[in-house]
């Protein structure tokens, strides 16, 4: 039997065939120089190159993004204009602050805004009156015939005005009658002083807690269940005489999250009565300085 043939793929044997015998030579095939150096057009070449150039003089785009980058080459025209940036900032920042310092106005409801510029306008109302007045003295003090009895005139009344200040005179005028009772529970100095600073920015003139006269060095003082006033010891219920503008004084102590509300939430019972005469007659008395003695002639 003749010899049996082994089938193989026409791809295989032709490259089986190119490799036992080499490229083909003459006009076919490229020649390959002596020595064994490939063409400068061949695959292998090509990729020899790339090699060359990504290991040795060539860099990645990375890397001449980072060259780019770092170190930073700073003009002096980049210089000034980083300045101005922090200066405007800085500016903002400060703005933004002086912002927020208002919120708490700005937060505030319409009434609560009202009031506020009520007491603004009843403050500047009565300095203007202050003024006023002050300038009449003048202008009597200097038109007067007997000038000695008019100035004697006038300290006496500045005197008696001083001395409803201080609680060494005793006063009348219309106000407010408080009264503040707490059945279930003690009421707190602390309370009593909220009450007495809203009547203060209200415009009162002479202010009264119980038999004790409230001045401009009062103080209140825990004493387990009850309070003490420059250290007199005050019971409940208290009551509290305030003599200024009923008008003014009243929604002072109504407005919401007030004195009136915040007691009325600690169990509380508070009555508020607006009265055309209120007398503040509870009187300290007159301090007289020891080493401090009046400058003027």
């Amino acid at each position: 039997m003749p010899p049996r043939a082994h089938a193989r793929p026409a791809g295989t044997a032709g490259q089986a065939g190119t490799e036992a015998s080499g490229p083909p030579t003459g006009a076919g095939g490229p020649e390959i120089p002596e020595g064994g150096a490939e063409l400068p057009g061949t695959p292998s070449a090509a990729a020899g190159r790339a090699g060359e150039d990504g290991a040795g003089g060539g860099l990645t785009g990375r890397q001449r993004l980072r060259a780019a980058l770092w170190p930073p080459r700073i003009s002096r025209n980049q210089l000034i204009m980083a300045l101005l940036l922090f200066v405007l900032g800085l500016g903002l920042a400060i703005q933004v602050r002086s912002t927020n310092d208002a919120s708490v106005l700005r937060g505030a409801r319409q009434e609560d805004l009202v009031r506020i510029l009520d007491e603004v306008d009843d403050q500047t109302k009565r300095l203007q009156e202050e003024k006023r007045r002050l300038e009449e003295q003048r202008t009597e003090l200097e038109t007067s015939s007997d000038q000695a009895e008019e100035a004697r005139r006038q300290t006496e009344q500045r005197r008696q005005q001083l001395g409803v200040l201080a609680g060494t005179v005793a006063a009348q005028g219309p106000g407010l009658s408080i009264t503040v009772g707490a059945p279930r529970g003690g009421v707190d100095g602390d309370r009593l002083l909220d009450a007495v600073q809203e009547l203060r920015a209200a415009g009162a003139e002479a202010i009264q807690i119980n038999e004790v006269r409230i001045v401009a060095d009062t103080y209140f003082a825990q004493d387990g269940d009850r309070v003490r006033i420059d250290g007199r010891r005050v019971s409940q219920p208290f009551r509290i005489l305030a003599i200024g503008d009923p008008q003014d004084l009243e929604p002072a102590l109504n407005i919401p999250g007030g004195v009136v509300q915040s007691l009325e939430k600690e169990q509380a019972t508070v009555d508020v009565s607006a009265e055309e005469k209120i007398v503040v007659d509870a009187l300290r008395p007159e301090d007289r300085p020891d080493y401090a003695r009046s400058s003027s002639p």
